[in-house]
C-alpha cells in the first residue's frame, strides 16, 4: 500500500472519540496537504490517511482488507493517475462488504456529466474545489464541521 510520506496516518488526539478514518485520495500533494489542514483546523481528530492514486485505495480496501469493525469516509479525487476516481468508486460500490462506504467525490471537475455519473455509481456526495485557496480552504473546514455528525455503518467483514 502506498500512503503519503509528507503526512502519514495520524491518531485522534488523546481523549477524544474519532470513529472513522478519513481517507483522502488524491494524487495533489499539495491538496492533500490544504485538506488535512483545514479538517484539523475545522476542530476534528479522526484519524486521517493520505493515499496518491487511485490503485493504491484499491490496494488498500482489497488487498489488505481492513477489519470489518474499522470505519471509514473518502474524499475521493477523479482525476489521477493508475486509476481514476470514477473507476474506484465504481468498484467499491459494487463490492457487497464495500457499498455503504461514505464516499465524497472532492474534485476541481465541475462537468454536469460526471457529477450524474458519480451519484448514478453511488457517490455520497460531489463537492467541487474552488480554484480560490481561501475558498477551498473553507470548503473543506464546512466537510470538517459535517464529519462528525456523520454516522458511518461497519462493514461486514
Amino acid at each position: 500500500m502506498q500512503q503519503s510520506e509528507v503526512f502519514p496516518a495520524i491518531d485522534a488526539r488523546p481523549g477524544t472519540s474519532c470513529p472513522h478514518t478519513i481517507l483522502i485520495v488524491d494524487d495533489d500533494e499539495g491538496h492533500a496537504i490544504l485538506i488535512r489542514e483545514n479538517l484539523e483546523a475545522a476542530g476534528l481528530t479522526n484519524r486521517i490517511q493520505h493515499f496518491p492514486d487511485g490503485q493504491a485505495i484499491l490496494d488498500f480496501f482489497f488487498a489488505r482488507r481492513p477489519p470489518g469493525a474499522d470505519t471509514f469516509l473518502v474524499l475521493l479525487d477523479i482525476r489521477m493517475p493508475k486509476v481514476d476516481g470514477i473507476q474506484v468508486l465504481r468498484q467499491l460500490k459494487a463490492d457487497p462488504d464495500l457499498r455503504t462506504l461514505p464516499v465524497i467525490m472532492l474534485t476541481t471537475t465541475d462537468d454536469i456529466r460526471e457529477v450524474e455519473r458519480c451519484y448514478q455509481l453511488g457517490c455520497n456526495g460531489y463537492i467541487q474545489k474552488p480554484v480560490d485557496y481561501e475558498k477551498f480552504a473553507e470548503a473543506i473546514r464546512r466537510i470538517g464541521i459535517f464529519v462528525p455528525i456523520l454516522l458511518v455503518p461497519q462493514r461486514n467483514r
